[in-house]
């Protein structure tokens, strides 16, 4: 007998190793050993199942990003045609109607508008993402403010302003920085303090003498507060004195 703690599985495995010798076996047994099995394999197949929507959802995906259409061409020109009078034509935009789906050739990639880029345009654009900037309808990108050079070479070798490294980052993106310029910075800022002989080994930790900076501020802030609440109170008193002097002269001329 399997002790009463033991798993499922391992109760199973047990009791086939004790039938497995047997040259009969109850109505009870059998049915009992048929519906275990079937238990298993169906939780096999469900694992396997799950494991390969996965994998679908991914290629899928990945296939849609790199065609710019649905891997279903049925689909698609089901999207396209639409039924007369129910406003379902997308006029041949496809799926979304992101502009994306078949055209005039059946298996049309929408490309980067910019002179010699091969890369597939984004949706709702006509430029990819390292071009998306040349799309001055856009709202969502912005370039990347790292300072490359200071000053650079125009035509004539003539000096011109700072340049910088420009590729694309989402707007909300603080500071202004692509991801490899951002880690840049980061170390340029460690190596400026380690140079003043501060502390920024730590990341979440502040530096020794940060405290000092923060005392300062917060003294010229109050200091700006105090000032404009004296500024108020003169006005104030100001006005009520203005107003005493009205009212006596008012008193005079009427006496």
């Amino acid at each position: 007998m399997p002790e009463s703690n033991a798993t499922p599985s391992a109760a199973a495995d047990v009791s086939d190793a004790v039938l497995s010798s047997s040259r009969y076996l109850t109505r009870q047994e059998v049915i009992r050993r048929r519906s275990r099995r079937v238990k298993q394999l169906a939780k096999c197949y469900r694992a396997h199942y799950w494991s390969l929507m996965q994998e679908l959802k991914i290629r899928y995906r990945e296939y849609y990003w790199k065609y710019g259409r649905s891997a279903f061409q049925e689909d698609e020109k089901r999207e396209g045609e639409g039924v007369e009078g129910t406003g379902e034509n997308l006029n041949g935009h496809g799926k979304l109607g992101l502009g994306l789906g078949i055209g005039e050739n059946g298996f049309d990639v929408k490309r980067c508008a910019v002179s010699g880029c091969k890369s597939k345009a984004m949706a709702l654009t006509r430029f990819c993402h390292p071009h998306i900037l040349s799309d001055s309808k856009q709202k969502l990108y912005k370039g990347c403010s790292f300072v490359i050079k200071r000053f650079g070479l125009f035509h004539f070798f003539c000096l011109v302003g700072p340049v910088l490294c420009g590729k694309p980052i989402l707007r909300s993106t603080v500071p202004s920085l692509c991801p490899i310029h951002f880690q840049k910075a980061e170390r340029q800022v460690n190596n400026a303090l380690k140079k003043a002989g501060l502390n920024a080994a730590s990341s979440s930790k502040l530096a020794p003498k940060f405290h000092v900076i923060v005392a300062e501020y917060v003294h010229q802030i109050q200091t700006k507060r105090r000032a404009a609440q004296r500024a108020s109170a003169d006005a104030m008193i100001l006005s009520y004195e203005v107003s005493d002097w009205m009212v006596q002269d008012e008193d005079l001329d009427g006496s």
